[in-house]
């Protein structure tokens, strides 16, 4: 019987990521977690969130904290809680104690930063810097944070797993709920009670056309399709990401299956496709086509399936792109703008179809990223197209009228990309129509 290995400590993770980190950058770096924002008056902030790329080095959420890293060592400058702090918030560990826990090489008072500031390199949105440091930066964190490690990937999972388990609690809620928010309020307390935070604004909505719809006060009705995007994120930050849709009453009506299958298919010819090497943009361009021929098969699209895409018919029903990273944040790395999205040299299309495309590199093993397929019939667009009379010769309008009960449709799972192919990290929530009617129902 081979050995089993003992997973790393936090420590050794962090000193492997550093290590990491000085072959890519040899340069001193300091990153900074941030602090509270106040809502209003100084002592009402909200949920403090550290920096993510701190995150990364530090292991731990904290605030008023910064980090020097340089040639693999690490250096932690925060200072110890205050009296005053103790007060109202409890105690908390030292600083010393902290430092210890992740490995720090040294730790020292904030203020003590200053005299290290001059020679190393950071990132722009946390301070001032020389572009070309930055630059230089921003490169090999994405770099290094592209591929997941061991210890990553275990706390995505914790979280997909939590995730799941909340789109299950929201559908069995769904048929004694009035509301979009009663719902959401069920998936929430699941995800509250493992002692986890929502990775963002929860989606719960009737008016999935309305693609980061934040508004929970519409009333459910039976004809209604109810779409969830709701994920968890880990104490640590690690980030999932889930989309169901799903029928209030339980059951598709006809047109609205029709649809959900069309959108089903997209999805798993995506999935099926991934593997290392694969370029995204190719996934995103099958679903794409996968969605044109479905709906020229419903009547809805007339003409040659590539034919239309090349033309960006398919964006009026399926504007955005099929995913994006995942990792420490939701869109993992976006406050980066799309260095991490986009590979070197690549930049983003000015065509319809493709702009809102928020990964456009070859998929590697230990990247994860989300397949999200959907079908959206938004008002601001279809609206003035029909208007327009261009597309009379590829929508048949009046077809689409049928489908008037379908608002919104996304499927969305969390796809780790491994040496050979993929694994679905959010399998554990089915996706087939009849699985998804039976978790609605209770059957």
């Amino acid at each position: 019987m081979p050995l089993q290995t003992a997973p790393l400590s936090l420590a050794a993770v962090l000193r492997q990521r550093r290590d990491r980190l000085a072959e890519l950058h040899p340069r001193p770096v300091v990153l900074w977690s941030g602090q509270a924002v106040s809502r209003n008056f100084p002592a009402n902030t909200y949920p403090f969130r550290a920096n993510s790329h701190f995150l990364y080095f530090a292991g731990l959420p904290l605030a008023n904290a910064a980090l020097h890293l340089e040639g693999g060592r690490l250096t932690l400058f925060m200072d110890d809680t205050s009296p005053e702090a103790a007060l109202w918030h409890g105690p908390s560990p030292s600083r010393d104690a902290i430092a210890a826990d992740i490995g720090a090489d040294a730790a020292y008072p904030y203020q003590d930063l200053d005299s290290y500031l001059a020679e190393a390199a950071t990132l722009p949105a946390q301070a001032a810097a020389n572009p070309e440091r930055s630059r230089a930066l921003v490169e090999a964190l994405v770099t290094l944070r592209l591929h997941h490690d061991d210890y990553a990937l275990d706390q995505i999972k914790r979280a997909a797993a939590v995730s799941v388990a909340a789109h299950k609690a929201g559908m069995a809620a769904t048929p004694g709920a009035t509301t979009e928010a009663q719902v959401r309020a069920a998936m929430e307390q699941v995800i509250m009670g493992q002692g986890m935070t929502c990775a963002y604004n929860s989606i719960v909505t009737v008016h999935g056309e309305v693609l980061h719809n934040e508004q929970y006060h519409h009333n459910l009705a039976p004809g209604d399709l109810l779409l969830a995007d709701v994920g968890a994120e880990v104490p640590s930050g690690w980030a999932s990401d889930i989309t169901r849709t799903w029928p209030v009453s339980g059951q598709f009506t006809s047109a609205q299956r029709d649809i959900y299958n069309l959108v089903l298919a997209a999805h798993d010819a995506c999935i099926a496709a991934a593997h290392p090497g694969i370029e995204y943009r190719n996934l995103h361009l099958l679903a794409c086509r996968i969605l044109a021929a479905g709906l020229v098969d419903l009547g809805v699209l007339k003409g040659d399936p590539d034919a239309l895409v090349e033309r960006d018919v398919h964006a009026l029903f399926f504007p955005h792109g099929v995913g994006h990273l995942l990792g420490l944040d939701v869109h993992d790395m976006e406050d980066l703008g799309d260095v991490a999205g986009y590979a070197p040299g690549r930049s983003r299309s000015d065509r319809f179809g493709l702009k809102f495309l928020r990964l456009d590199r070859p998929l590697a093993a230990n990247m994860i990223v989300t397949i999200e397929p959907g079908f959206y019939q938004v008002p601001g667009i279809l609206g003035p197209a029909r208007q327009s009379g261009q597309y009379d010769d590829a929508i048949d309008w009046n077809r689409l009228e049928v489908f008037d009960g379908v608002r919104g449709i996304r499927i969305e799972n969390d796809v780790h990309i491994n040496s050979t192919g993929c694994t679905v990290l959010t399998a554990a929530l089915p996706t087939h129509a009849d699985a998804v009617e039976a978790l609605v129902s209770g059957a």
